[in-house]
């Protein structure tokens, strides 16, 4: 057995040893100690500051190589031609009938310009390469000119026209010209024509337009994100229509009126676990619920806000929580005691109190879902689709199953446009968290 009191006078032995210490052996120590914890502080703090700029780093690096890709594609390149209206080709009929003029071969109006352009190519595969200088797309740009103006018809017009994707990602120095033929998509004799076009000042690049008032399409010079984003307006759309009402009426009812008992405790516990539940799994949910069994029509907007509504209401509803019970309970109190009912007391004077924490959740909650990718996947919104809808039952795409589409396009020309296309949706998601930001500084009251 181990003496305690021996213990004890051990212990007090050292107490007395350290009283007889000198102040300077004293003083030595405690600076000693000291130092090294201010050693420790400083090392922690180093630590923080190192993880603050590797953050900061990496952010850099993520935009700026977006951004690097990405910006170009806000300009197109265009080429003037002289384009001559024949009407043998363009209305062989005479009767200047929109239907039969939209069906003429305006292709060949391209294809004679340019022959007159450059009359020394002879070769068909050369005529073949030439004529490949332009978009196929620019046929559309003149049916839309004679049937809007049937008067064009026997002139001849200087158009800007469209380039081809290749011939776009050339002149934007995408391609490296100084590459052997073999290793490069655009050849030596379109990089002549091109330059010879320049030295007459007939290629110009302005801003791209299309990227902004079209549908996808499979010619990267013609694809455009309004589909996408009208998509994504129908989404977010029925998504606010459906969850805000919703999750308002749940937290108000769970908040203020719920008995507290272990039904209510099991809803709440559910409610934040549903909001850690992967997004994939409401995707799930709403191909076998809203399509299979429903019928609603696939790859529709309604579809993607039903489902989308499901994966924000939990997220509405914590926040509507938290910001009702922000309230003052002397609020509460000061409007019953004047006669006010408990419903003209949540109605008039705590949901007022509570909405800027309301608004500011529910807006997260909108850029979350505007966000996501992997439930509008599952309802069949990965389908190709050229026509911008025009309702929420139209099929549709939405901005980030866009993205996803292009990322995994073959062409070179779809990088830009991927790239493009991040920044539009960053731009959404910051202006919307700013918003939320200004809402709850502006009307933030402090209790």
């Amino acid at each position: 057995m181990i003496d305690s009191t021996a213990g004890k006078n051990t212990n007090k032995t050292l107490k007395s040893f350290n009283d007889i210490l000198p102040v300077e052996e004293k003083t030595r120590r405690l600076n000693a100690q000291l130092k090294k914890r201010h050693r420790k502080e400083m090392r922690f703090q180093m630590y923080g500051v190192i993880s603050l700029l590797l953050g900061f780093l990496f952010l850099v690096v993520f935009f700026n190589s977006i951004i690097s890709k990405g910006y170009t594609a806000f300009q197109q390149t265009f080429i003037s031609l002289d384009i001559e209206f024949v009407e043998d080709i363009v209305d062989p009929k005479g009767n200047r009938d929109a239907k039969e003029m939209l069906r003429s071969d305006y292709s060949k109006l391209i294809k004679d310009a340019l022959k007159k352009e450059f009359p020394s190519v002879k070769k068909r595969k050369d005529r073949k390469a030439l004529n490949k200088l332009i978009s196929s797309g620019a046929v559309y740009k003149l049916a839309d000119l004679v049937i809007e103006s049937p008067e064009l018809i026997g002139t001849t017009q200087t158009l800007w026209l469209a380039s081809d994707d290749e011939i776009d990602l050339l002149m934007k120095g995408h391609i490296d010209r100084n590459l052997p033929e073999s290793e490069r998509r655009v050849k030596d004799n379109s990089i002549t024509w091109v330059d010879e076009l320049v030295a007459q000042d007939r290629v110009v690049k302005r801003f791209n337009h299309t990227f902004f008032n079209s549908g996808d399409s499979r010619e990267p010079e013609q694809a455009g994100i309004m589909g996408a984003i009208k998509g994504s307006f129908y989404v977010l759309l029925v998504t606010i229509l459906l969850s805000f009402p919703i999750g308002l009426a749940a937290a108000v009812y769970l908040e203020e009126f719920a008995p507290k008992n272990r039904i209510t405790d099991v809803i709440e516990v559910n409610i934040n676990n549903l909001a850690a539940v992967p997004s994939i799994v409401y995707g799930l949910l709403g191909l076998a619920v809203f399509i299979n069994f429903f019928g609603l029509p696939r790859s529709a907007a309604v579809v993607g806000g039903l489902v989308l509504s499901l994966r924000t209401l939990p997220t509405i509803i914590i926040a509507s929580r938290a910001a009702i019970k922000a309230v003052p309970p002397s609020i509460r109190s000061a409007a019953l005691g004047v006669g006010a009912s408990e419903m003209q007391t949540v109605y008039h004077h705590v949901l007022p109190a509570a909405l800027p924490g309301i608004l500011t959740g529910t807006i997260i909650g909108m850029a979350q879902a505007l966000g996501e990718t992997a439930p509008l996947l599952m309802i069949g919104m990965v389908a190709f689709i050229v026509d911008i809808p025009q309702s929420a039952m139209d099929p549709a795409t939405a901005l980030p199953v866009q993205i996803y589409l292009w990322a995994d396009s073959p062409e070179r020309a779809f990088v830009e446009k991927t790239s493009a296309a991040i920044m539009v949706l960053l731009a959404f998601l910051t202006v919307m968290n700013l918003f939320a930001v200004y809402l709850r500084k502006r009307y933030e009251r402090r209790w």
